[in-house]
């Protein structure tokens, strides 16, 4: 199993840079699982391509302002992103970043007018930081939103808004789920009038999102660890549709990812909230235990999301539905068109 094996050809034009001037107004590009037969539709109509008993999974992380722009003594800038939400801490006077630019311990910077110190510096590209002020504060107050690195530009006014999904709550994520950024609380409505259950779980999505696989052999990568929790009623209402047939479809990778972690303690629950830190690489060969169904976004070559796509779909079924959007004037990746693999 080698990386190089999953490539496609994803021109510059294709990539959304800004999301759509409307939520939603986004292309579909259905894919059938089985026989790989694609389907052109628009994203307004996800709801025909669903049942009455489907259970459609979103995750309600919402995401942090993340980036800090710092000074150093020289007035020469650097670059801090603070990293995602573990467990239920209350209070954020330190966090491990991902930086730009060299640091050193026991360096300080200044945030808008706040200091903050280099604790520790390692080798992978992250930082220990510290603070007086609650960095998490200091990240309302004056970060940005941490836009993909590949859309090579800083946080507009329209960022604030339309990377963060309508249904965010549960703030500890640095990267948004992007799957549901198309999907908007009226379009739930809809898929709920049809007889579809909504249903919600937390993946703070995090480090492993920038991570770039380093290893040519996939059995050799190693995913970072996020923080997920997964309600009790949610547990129940997946274990039941399992029971009776009825199928699972997951808004996203990060959802995928967290049901699938979590397979065992969902077949087998008994009571109460299912948490933990996530740590799967789902890559072709997988198994899927939980999920039936996936709405995605259109991954970049070679990464993890896009490995679990393939995994799911199969890439003999998937290459050819990517070349197709492509050809076809789709657009990839973050605020891009959306698939959905029934």
């Amino acid at each position: 199993m080698q990386l190089t094996d999953y490539q496609y050809e994803l021109p510059e034009q294709v990539i959304a840079i800004h999301p759509p001037k409307v939520r939603g107004s986004t292309r579909l590009l259905c894919l059938g699982r089985t026989d790989g037969v694609i389907t052109d539709g628009q994203y307004s109509q996800l709801a025909d391509y669903l049942n009455p008993g489907d259970i459609l999974v979103i995750n309600n992380t919402k995401v942090l302002p993340a980036r800090l722009l710092a000074k150093t003594e020289d007035d020469s800038e650097r670059e801090l992103l603070l990293l995602e939400k573990h467990g239920k801490q209350d209070s954020h006077f330190s966090s491990l970043v991902m930086y730009r630019r060299k640091l050193r311990p026991g360096q300080q910077l200044m945030v808008d007018g706040t200091p903050v110190n280099i604790d520790q510096v390692f080798d992978d590209g992250t930082a220990q930081i510290s603070s007086k002020t609650d960095l998490w504060e200091l990240a309302e107050k004056s970060g940005e939103v941490p836009l993909p690195p590949y859309m090579h530009r800083r946080e507009e006014p329209e960022d604030r808004a339309r990377y963060q999904t309508e249904f965010a709550a549960e703030k500890g994520s640095v990267a948004a789920p992007t799957a549901s950024l198309n999907l908007t609380n009226q379009l739930l409505e809809k898929v709920q009038a049809k007889g579809v259950e909504v249903v919600q779980l937390t993946l703070h999505v995090g480090l492993g999102t920038f991570m770039p696989i380093r290893v040519d052999d996939l059995t050799k990568h190693k995913m970072h660890q996020e923080y997920f929790e997964i309600p009790a009623a949610t547990t129940m209402a997946i274990q039941k549709a399992k029971r009776e047939g009825r199928r699972v479809i997951a808004v996203g990778t990060t959802v995928t990812r967290t049901l699938e972690y979590s397979a065992q303690q969902i077949i087998e629950y008994s009571e109460g909230t299912i948490s933990g830190e996530a740590d799967i690489f789902i890559y072709p060969g997988y198994d899927f235990k939980i999920i039936d169904g996936l709405l995605t976004n259109f991954h970049a070559p070679r990464s993890t999301v896009l490995m679990m796509t393939a995994a799911f779909a199969g890439w003999d079924k998937l290459l050819p539905a990517y070349n197709h959007a492509v050809n076809s004037g789709y657009k990839l990746l973050s605020y891009g068109d959306s698939m959905l693999i029934l």
